[in-house]
């Protein structure tokens, strides 16, 4: 990292601890799916108010990164494509959080029966998340693995969609009224949309890879 951004151990560190905050984040979004599911909505609670720190702290990382970048680095073409990869990655704890909120404002209930694709769904876009954490890390300390991860994001984010699909035709299979219906289609397209959050990130971080393979 170092090297790319000609700058100091600092906006090394803050930058693992941002990418360390979006990986926690997406894990805590599997558990919090978890808990809410099978009823734990304390526990759920719990998760969303972690969530809600992590976004702060992510936003605050992102931030001093960004300043310390405007005010020191040498290199303004490399600045610009590291101060989009922390925007766009930062969206992404930005759409958890929102999820998760969300569940906890409308309280959906959730037919038993769903359970198995929507954990399905949950964990496909938190493995996107995760492989886009390591897509990001390579992209400061080993160029040549980037695209290996990028592989793995486009992967799990096609299962989100493909999972998500076969949840949202279940969810219209069950004998309920439509509005609880239309309400329950309005959480599995946000489950699996983290998993898009995800792939725009990696869309970008291609091309800066070209970029700097040129």
């Amino acid at each position: 990292m170092a090297l790319l951004l000609k700058t100091t151990r600092f906006v090394e560190s803050q930058i693992d601890t941002f990418l360390d905050v979006v990986s926690d984040s997406a894990m805590l979004f599997q558990l919090g799916t978890e808990d809410y599911l099978f009823g734990r909505i304390e526990q759920f609670e719990e998760r969303l108010s972690q969530v809600r720190e992590l976004e702060k702290k992510a936003d605050d990382l992102r931030i001093t990164v960004e300043r310390y970048l405007y005010e020191r680095t040498l290199i303004p073409e490399n600045r610009g494509d590291v101060l989009a990869i922390l925007e766009n990655t930062d969206e992404v704890v930005d759409n958890i959080k929102e999820t998760l909120m969300q569940f906890s404002i409308e309280m959906p209930e959730i037919p038993e029966l769903t359970n198995d694709l929507w954990l399905q769904t949950a964990r496909a876009s938190v493995a996107a998340v995760e492989q886009m954490v390591m897509a990001v890390r390579s992209f400061f300390r080993d160029l040549a693995a980037v695209n290996n991860y990028i592989h793995k994001v486009y992967f799990f984010e096609r299962e989100a969609d493909h999972v998500g699909e076969k949840l949202r035709r279940q969810i219209f299979d069950l004998p309920i009224d439509l509005a609880h219906k239309s309400q329950l289609r309005y959480f599995a397209i946000h489950t699996e949309r983290i998993s898009d959050y995800a792939q725009t990130v990696c869309d970008r971080l291609a091309i800066y890879t070209i970029k700097r393979q040129l």
